[in-house]
């Protein structure tokens, strides 16, 4: 089947470990793009937070679109939204009471990437949160806020240990009612029912009239599971988890030694006519 559409995730995927794109990823982007192939970036950052690599990997436009917020937001490139899933100003304020009860560091990013915060004492992971999604960041209690005010997702943030703690308890409490999802060591994260990358993914290729064989999905964590489960070609980059792995079609190389690259030359490039 002819792959039409790759999404791709960015941290340990798009991204090296030193926070960078390939020479080679780019190169092979673009000959995806010149073949007319869908790159969509799939993550769990707002569209602020990922306009650098859309930059540098030539993808721009009204017609070119990214998969924002773990699913949460659909949109096009150019910012104009296809879908959206949010939550509402009450679950905004019972995930802060349960924050502040089993004192865990907690956050709400909106729609419009401004991160929201009850904890007078900002967690570093928060700071790191909103200078990756060039957030702006307001320290406010749900109480000052309107009562139409909406997020795209809830954050259980810090230390691994800290987030290992307090994973279980988060999950019974909100696994029922909300997709709950280990998105990497430090951020544990919450949004509405009907929002994961794979339903994310699903949205928008049903609005493009692509078919999931048409699809091809690169990640290395957990919460790429759902396009994994999606996407017609499932890729695990060399450097995911052992889960992430074990769901994938096609084990490829790390994101340091162009595993990237390499999967979307061989699985979704058409050869090259002498």
């Amino acid at each position: 089947m002819t792959i039409k559409l790759i999404a791709l995730d960015i941290d340990d995927t798009l991204l090296n470990s030193k926070g960078e794109i390939l020479p080679s990823t780019i190169a092979a982007v673009h000959d995806a793009l010149v073949q007319g192939i869908k790159i969509v970036l799939c993550t769990g950052r707002p569209l602020a937070g990922v306009k650098s690599f859309l930059a540098q990997l030539g993808i721009a436009g009204d017609d070119q679109y990214v998969v924002t917020y773990n699913g949460a937001i659909i949109e096009s490139v150019a910012g104009r939204v296809l879908v959206k899933h949010l939550l509402d100003r009450a679950t905004y304020v019972r995930l802060t009471e349960f924050a502040a009860a089993h004192h865990v560091p907690f956050n709400v990013l909106d729609e419009h990437s401004t991160i929201y915060t009850a904890d007078r004492d900002i967690d570093f992971m928060t700071v790191v949160q909103a200078m990756e999604n060039s957030a702006g960041m307001l320290v406010r209690d749900p109480a000052e806020m309107p009562a139409d005010f909406a997020i795209a997702k809830g954050l259980f943030v810090g230390r691994r240990a800290v987030l290992d703690a307090a994973e279980p308890a988060v999950m019974a409490e909100f696994g029922d009612d909300f997709y709950v999802v280990r998105a990497s060591p430090n951020f544990l994260e919450v949004m509405a029912p009907q929002v994961d990358k794979g339903k994310g993914l699903a949205e928008l290729a049903k609005q493009l009239e692509i078919t999931a064989a048409e699809v091809m999905a690169v990640g290395d964590e957990a919460n790429d599971l759902p396009m994994f489960s999606f996407a017609g070609t499932a890729v695990a980059m060399g450097n995911g988890s052992e889960i992430a792995k074990g769901h994938a079609d096609y084990v490829t190389g790390t994101n340091d030694a162009g595993g990237l690259a390499d999967a979307i030359r061989k699985l979704a490039l058409a050869p090259v006519k002498n």
